[in-house]
């Protein structure tokens, strides 16, 4: 019934866009803005509910690209860069200025100040459809999401079945006769034992996998050097004058290659850090979890192939099941080219494989190895209308407190 609303675009009634099913939960919705075509997507799950005519920014202001949610809503706002100009249904995106609003001025063409405006009918429907949270991805060519099935990808967490029993005598209670019990019988659930269920907070959560930044393996220093002995002080990312006396300390005591004395956070050092408090290689990758708008889970991964970018993708994942352990996730590769500059600071020598060869998406999750442990924190926590995002370029910086993820990307 949903695909019967696809519409197309231009200014839609006040009516056209309402469907309950849709409203009831915001969770399954996805916005899709293309600064090429000046044209928004409305998707429930895989169903493109509506679209609409946008003007994007003009020239010298211009909209940025990249992965967005809307965290901010209010029905009438005034803006306080532009002269208190009018943006009704206002769903903010950024904390510097860019939102989704009302204009009575939507060309087809850039001309705006940098936000993304929608005709007035269309802009107040869907300021009712969504919530706080609804992720919203901005490129230059339009961009469709597709099924995607790969291992990497999280799947809600299933309670294990009742093993089953082989030929075996149970042990009895002292006194008793050992009990006999019968070829793959199963052992039948207590009636008080609760059904698989979702995890009990529902909200989604936003899941980013990247480079590891220098803040974390100055984390990593300063608690592997401590533990060690050296005093680092508080593991803070910074390296202050404690952790600069400890590497040097350390330096002293453990053999380190030559090339750590060109930076305190060389690669030798780290590897020397971390083979003398005995925690094998060093992760070069990190994953990120955020609910809420809030950080509530940070641990190491491994990244294969560290001198060939990830690229920059999009997942989100509906139909979330946890009596089957069954999701469905929609993914999306998002145009990302990294300067010169980037690339020389990330360690990246070829941008082929996250953009020209094969497969980018299966490039980028084949490449990717989460501890079990993580893995299984973040299975729990799934629900429907959670996103991941892979990215070469670590926390953005819109990214901050109030927000999601945000990815910004130069198409």
């Amino acid at each position: 019934m949903l695909s019967r609303l696809v519409l197309g675009l231009g200014l839609l009634s006040a009516t056209a866009l309402v469907y309950p099913a849709v409203a009831a939960d915001s969770r399954t919705l996805q916005i899709f803005v293309s600064k090429d075509a000046q044209s928004l997507t409305l998707y429930n799950g895989t169903e493109v509910v509506a679209t609409s005519k946008v003007s994007t920014g003009k020239p010298g202001h211009s909209t940025p690209s990249g992965i967005f949610s809307v965290i901010e809503k209010q029905k009438y706002h005034e803006s306080n860069i532009y002269s208190a100009a009018p943006m009704p249904f206002m769903q903010r995106l950024t904390w510097s200025g860019i939102a989704l609003h009302e204009s009575n001025s939507v060309p087809r063409y850039p001309a705006s100040h940098g936000c993304v405006r929608m005709p007035a009918a269309f802009a107040k429907q869907l300021y009712k459809m969504t919530t706080m949270g609804v992720p919203v991805v901005i490129t230059d060519a339009e961009l469709t999401p597709e099924p995607i099935d790969h291992p990497m990808l999280f799947r809600p967490d299933v309670p294990e079945p009742p093993a089953l029993l082989s030929d075996a005598s149970l042990r009895p209670a002292i006194g008793q006769a050992p009990v006999q019990v019968a070829m793959n019988e199963v052992a039948l659930p207590s009636p008080d034992t609760p059904a698989a269920t979702g995890p009990t907070n529902d909200t989604p959560i936003r899941i980013l996998i990247t480079r590891r930044s220098l803040r974390e393996e100055v984390i990593d220093l300063q608690t592997y050097l401590n533990e060690l002995g050296f005093a680092a002080g508080e593991p803070d990312g910074f390296l202050g004058s404690a952790t600069l006396q400890a590497i040097s300390d350390f330096k002293l005591r453990y053999p380190v290659e030559p090339a750590a004395e060109k930076s305190p956070t060389s690669d030798a050092l780290i590897r020397a850090v971390y083979a003398a408090a005995g925690k094998g290689t060093p992760p070069n990758g990190v994953i990120l979890i955020r609910q809420g708008f809030e950080p509530i889970l940070e641990a190491p991964i491994s990244i294969e192939n560290p001198g060939l970018a990830l690229g920059t993708h999009f997942f989100f994942v509906h139909n979330v099941d946890f009596e089957t352990g069954s999701a469905d996730w929609m993914g999306a590769t998002l145009p990302n080219t990294l300067s010169r500059a980037t690339m020389t600071r990330l360690g990246i020598s070829s941008l082929e494989s996250s953009i020209i060869s094969g497969t980018p998406i299966a490039n980028a999750l084949s490449r990717i190895d989460i501890p079990e442990e993580t893995r299984r924190k973040i299975d729990t926590m799934l629900t429907t209308g959670s996103t991941l995002t892979i990215s070469d370029t670590g926390l953005g910086i819109e990214t901050g407190e109030g927000t999601d993820f945000i990815t910004l990307t130069k198409g």
